[in-house]
C-alpha cells in the first residue's frame, strides 16, 4: 500500500474560468482529485479594446483567488501550483496584476508561454488516453492551442490568438443574426487554420481530441440528447453527423434560448456558439469524422508532471495499468489478490479461446474487471460485486474506451454469481450482440479465477483446460490444499454451461 505523501492544489487561471483542484498525491507516482472549485471570472473579457485587463475583471479574479486560498488552507494544502494562461500572458498590465495577486491572495502565479501551456495539455491527454495519433485542440477563453502528435511524440504545435471569449467579443454588436455571426466566425477561424499546412493534409488515422469546457459541454449535450446511460466526459466520442446536427440547431438560436439547452452550463451559454463555429472550421478543414472529448488537460498535465516527474521526458507507457494501480491504491485494495486474479483470468481466457472465440481486444475488459473486482467493498461488502460495477463506471479509468469500461463493470459484477447484475439491461444500448455475449463469457472466467484465489493466499498458481466432448476439465496447479478454491469455482457450473454450452469439471 502506498502512503499518501502530500496534499497539493492546482489553480488554472484562464481567460473565462478560474479552476481549483485539490489532489492527494501518493508515493509511487499516483494521485487522486478530492475536491474542486470553479468560478467564471471572464478575466479576458474586453481585452481586445486596448490589451489591458479590465479593473472589474481583476477585482472579481482577486476575490475568487482569495476564496481559493482560504479553501486550500482549510483543507491542509501543503503546496499550491498556480498557472495563468492566455489573458495574463497577453496583458499589458501583467506585472501589476501578478503583484496584486501575490500581495492580496498569497498566490504566486506562473504565466505559461504558449509552448509551455501546450506541453502541459499534451501531458494531460497523452497520459490519460490510448490514442496513438491525435490532434489536440485545446480551446480556452483567449487562445486555441493545437498539438499534433504521433506515437507519443509531438510533431507540430501552434497557438491561434483567439478563444471562446475573444471570438464572442470580436463579433458582438455586429448587427448580424445568430446564424450570420456563426458563419462569419467559422470563416474567420478557417482562414487561420488553413495557414497551418500540416492540418489540411492529415493521415485519416489521426483523431481530433477536444480539450476545454466547451468540448465537455458539447459532450454533455450529446449525452442528454441520446439519453446515453453513462455520464462520463473523458473519452466520449461525437460523430460528425451528430456534431453538425447540434451545431445547426444552436447556431440559429438567440442567447435566451441557448441558455435553456440541457447540458449547457449557464456561464458558457453566450460563448458556446462561437466555440462550435471554431470546432466546425477545424473539422471541415482537416476532414475529421469525429471528436473525442478529453476530460484531462492542463490541470491533469500539471498533476502528472508533479506526481510522476519522469513524464516530462517520457509519457507513461501503460496508461491503463497506471490508472488501475492508482485506483488500487486509492481504494486500499488487496493488491496481491487483485493481480493474482488478473493473472488467472488471463490464463483462463487463453485456455478457453477455442470455446469463447473472443478477439484479443476483450483482454483489456477482463484486465480492468479482474483488477477492480473487489473495489465495491469500499462501499459495503454485501452486494460488493454490484458496487464494483458502479465504481468502475464512475472512476474515470484512463486508457480505455467508454464501451469497454461498461463491459468491464458488468464483468466485475459477475464475479460472485457468474452473471452480471440486474442494472446491465440499462447499458445494452452501448453494446453490440457480440459485446453482450462476451460479458457473460468473461463474467464466468472472472468468477472461476476469483474462486481459485478464494483464500487470497495464491495457492492455485496455474490452470490447464482440456475440452473433451461435452465437458471442460480444468486441472489446477497448486502449492497446497486448494479444496476451498475448487469447491467455490464449481459453484458456477450452471453459469458455465449457459455461457459455453459445456459441463465443468475441476481436478
Amino acid at each position: 500500500m502506498s502512503e499518501k505523501v502530500e496534499k497539493i492544489a492546482i489553480i488554472d487561471l484562464g481567460s473565462n474560468t478560474v479552476r481549483l483542484v485539490l489532489v492527494n498525491v501518493y508515493e509511487g507516482g499516483f494521485f487522486v482529485v478530492f475536491d474542486e472549485l470553479k468560478e467564471n471570472c471572464r478575466l479576458g473579457q474586453d481585452m481586445e479594446i486596448d490589451g489591458f485587463l479590465r479593473p472589474s475583471r481583476i477585482e472579481q479574479t482577486k476575490k475568487t483567488l482569495l476564496m481559493f486560498r482560504r479553501f486550500c488552507d482549510s483543507n491542509g494544502i501543503e503546496k499550491i501550483l498556480a498557472y495563468a494562461t492566455s489573458a495574463v500572458r497577453r496583458a499589458k498590465n501583467q506585472k501589476s496584476f501578478l503583484e496584486e495577486v501575490s500581495v492580496t491572495c498569497g498566490i504566486k502565479l506562473k504565466v505559461l508561454s504558449n509552448e509551455e501551456e501546450g506541453i502541459f495539455t499534451y501531458s494531460g491527454v497523452i497520459n490519460s488516453m490510448d490514442i496513438p495519433k491525435g490532434l489536440i485542440m485545446d480551446m480556452g477563453g483567449g487562445s486555441t492551442q493545437f498539438i499534433l502528435y504521433n506515437r507519443k511524440n509531438i510533431l507540430e504545435q501552434a497557438t491561434l490568438p483567439f478563444g471562446t471569449v475573444t471570438l464572442t467579443d470580436m463579433f458582438k454588436g455586429s448587427g448580424l443574426s445568430p446564424e450570420e455571426k456563426a458563419e462569419r466566425i467559422e470563416e474567420f477561424v478557417r482562414e487561420y487554420v488553413e495557414q497551418l499546412p500540416w492540418l489540411s493534409n492529415l493521415d485519416p488515422e489521426f483523431r481530433l481530441i477536444g480539450v476545454g469546457g466547451s468540448f465537455r459541454n458539447l459532450g454533455k449535450i450529446s449525452r442528454k440528447l441520446k439519453r446515453y446511460p453513462l455520464d462520463v466526459a473523458h473519452n466520449y466520442v461525437i460523430e460528425k453527423p451528430e456534431f453538425n446536427t447540434i451545431y445547426d440547431t444552436i447556431k440559429v438560436l438567440p442567447i435566451d434560448r441557448t441558455m435553456k439547452i440541457k447540458g449547457l452550463s449557464s456561464g458558457r451559454a453566450d460563448i458556446f456558439p462561437s466555440a462550435l463555429s471554431a470546432m466546425k472550421a477545424v473539422m471541415d478543414t482537416a476532414k475529421f469524422p469525429s471528436i473525442t472529448v478529453s476530460g484531462c488537460g492542463l490541470r491533469e498535465g500539471a498533476m502528472f508532471r508533479y506526481a510522476v516527474p519522469s513524464v516530462a521526458d517520457k509519457p507513461i507507457s501503460d496508461v491503463l495499468g497506471h490508472s488501475l494501480q492508482t485506483l488500487v491504491v486509492n481504494f486500499n485494495e488487496n493488491e496481491s489478490h487483485a493481480k493474482h486474479v488478473a493473472d488467472l483470468s488471463m490464463q483462463l481466457f487463453k485456455q478457453l479461446k477455442v470455446l469463447h472465440k473472443l478477439p484479443r481486444g476483450y483482454f483489456k475488459v477482463l484486465r480492468v474487471a479482474a483488477i477492480l473486482h473487489d473495489s465495491g467493498g469500499t462501499i459495503k461488502y454485501y452486494d460488493h460485486p454490484k458496487h464494483s460495477a458502479y465504481v468502475i463506471m464512475n472512476s474515470a479509468i484512463y486508457g480505455i474506451s467508454q464501451k469497454d469500461i461498461v463491459m468491464a463493470a458488468f464483468v466485475a459484477s459477475a464475479h460472485k454469481k457468474g452473471e452480471p447484475c440486474e442494472d446491465f439491461a440499462r447499458f445494452k444500448m452501448m453494446l453490440t450482440p457480440e459485446d453482450i455475449d462476451a460479458v457473460y463469457k468473461l463474467g464466468v472466467i472472472l468468477k472461476i479465477a476469483e474462486s481459485f484465489d478464494r483464500s487470497m493466499s495464491g495457492l492455485v498458481t496455474g490452470i490447464n483446460c482440456d475440452v473433451l466432448g461435452d465437458s471442460v476439465i480444468m486441472q489446477t496447479e497448486s502449492e497446497g490444499d486448494c479444496s476451498l478454491e475448487i469447491q467455490d469455482a464449481l459453484s458456477c457450473r450452471n453459469e458455465f454451461k449457459r455461457a459455453y454450452n459445456k459441463n465443468l469439471e475441476i481436478l
